[in-house]
């Protein structure tokens, strides 16, 4: 099914970047369970950068490995998503999900810290990718996956 689910958000220097953990926080304390974490700051890494035009950013990233914690996220996206989203993800599925069978989704960084999950096109998002596992690798099978998880 999901073999692991990686996540990575910017914090621009304009951003609070408490506020930012906790739109990711979001994610991660709905697909943990019991297993979440006390602290969103011992499980997200911190990268300390420079964009482009040489403004400061932060890159947080956390992944969920344990396989009961990828199916809570796929399970909580799906059932948050308004019917919109979901419709945007069946269509957009053959597009979103890449060859190495990453499905690659972009949740709205200001909705997320409101509780909610709504999926965006921009670049300034919480970026998800969800690598989904088949034997032998088979990009026909993983699609179905993905549409049996999130369609």
């Amino acid at each position: 099914m999901i073999h692991h689910i990686s996540f990575r958000v910017i914090v621009h220097s304009t951003e609070e970047k408490s506020k930012v953990i906790d739109a990711l926080g979001l994610f991660l304390i709905n697909s943990c369970g019991e297993k979440a974490p006390h602290s969103l700051v011992d499980v997200v890494n911190t990268i300390e950068a420079e964009g482009h035009y040489g403004n400061p950013i932060t890159i947080l990233s956390a992944q969920l490995t344990r396989k009961r914690d990828t199916m809570a996220f796929a399970e909580f996206v799906h059932s948050n998503m308004t019917s919109e989203d979901i419709e945007t993800l069946r269509n957009e599925m053959p597009d979103r999900l890449d060859d190495e069978q990453a499905f690659h989704l972009r949740f709205d960084k200001q909705e997320a810290y409101m509780g909610h999950v709504k999926l965006i096109s921009s670049s300034d998002a919480i970026t998800a990718k969800v690598k989904i596992e088949t034997y032998p690798k088979d990009r026909e099978a993983a699609g179905k996956i993905v549409e049996e998880l999130f369609g």
